[in-house]
């Protein structure tokens, strides 16, 4: 059997005496798209942030890539947008993306954030200072950081919220790009629709607990609000 991109392990998760993650076990499989649900407040950023290794679980354990996601030479093959976007306002997309590049030993750093610039539609204000950027804008310089040192895991934190529509397509283009060049995607959402759309299973949280695990059903794409009717807390 093929060894998971993401094995959880009976994870734990305290704030104070507050369990925000409550004995979570779930495998995601290289290659597949996880849309991570859940209603706010239900642990899906906390567990996110967990397995992203910005976060220590209280009990568990958590396997990326065979590793621990805190080590350097694992860290280097995850990808992660959260909700700071993550780039720097004085510095022009090119040079932002160049600094990253750098930081992640990318042997061509330039090249990098010209080929991402380019695929997020953003080549024509290379030079210009992020500031200046729409939200929109900046979203999409910060997928081009995500995807710049060709992670093989992406963990993607409300990737869709506040962006205008130019940003949403090429969220989605970009992300069935990495699909189909064999990543794995993890992504926590409220926007149901967005992201069953492109997922292949789905994770649903229910007040830190598990609630459902399995395959994207064409009961769930064709009624977004199925899963949480049939799975989703009492």
């Amino acid at each position: 059997m093929t060894e998971a991109a993401i094995a959880v392990d009976h994870v734990w998760k305290f704030y104070g005496d507050y369990p925000a993650l409550r004995d979570i076990t779930f495998n995601v499989q290289p290659g597949s798209c996880t849309a991570l649900l859940g209603r706010n407040g239900a642990g899906k950023t906390t567990l996110l942030r967990t397995i992203a290794g910005l976060s220590r679980a209280a009990k568990g354990q958590i396997s990326v890539l065979g590793g621990d996601v805190r080590r350097q030479e694992t860290r280097r093959r995850v990808g992660v947008l959260g909700h700071a976007i993550g780039i720097y306002d004085e510095l022009t997309a090119t040079e932002n993306l160049r600094l990253f590049g750098r930081l992640y030993g990318i042997r061509d750093a330039e090249g990098a954030a010209s080929k991402w610039l380019e695929r997020v539609g953003l080549d024509r204000v290379a030079n210009g200072l992020v500031r200046e950027f729409s939200r929109g804008m900046r979203q999409r310089l910060a997928v081009a950081r995500a995807f710049l040192h060709d992670p093989e895991i992406l963990l993607l934190d409300e990737p869709f919220t506040s962006l205008d529509d130019r940003a949403i397509e090429v969220l989605q283009t970009v992300l069935r790009l990495g699909l189909q060049e064999g990543r794995t995607v993890v992504m926590s959402t409220h926007q149901l629709r967005e992201a069953l759309e492109l997922a292949t299973d789905v994770v649903l949280i229910n007040r830190g607990r598990l609630g459902f695990h399995g395959q994207r059903t064409r009961e769930m794409l064709e009624d977004p609000g199925w899963l949480y009717r049939n799975y989703g807390e009492a």
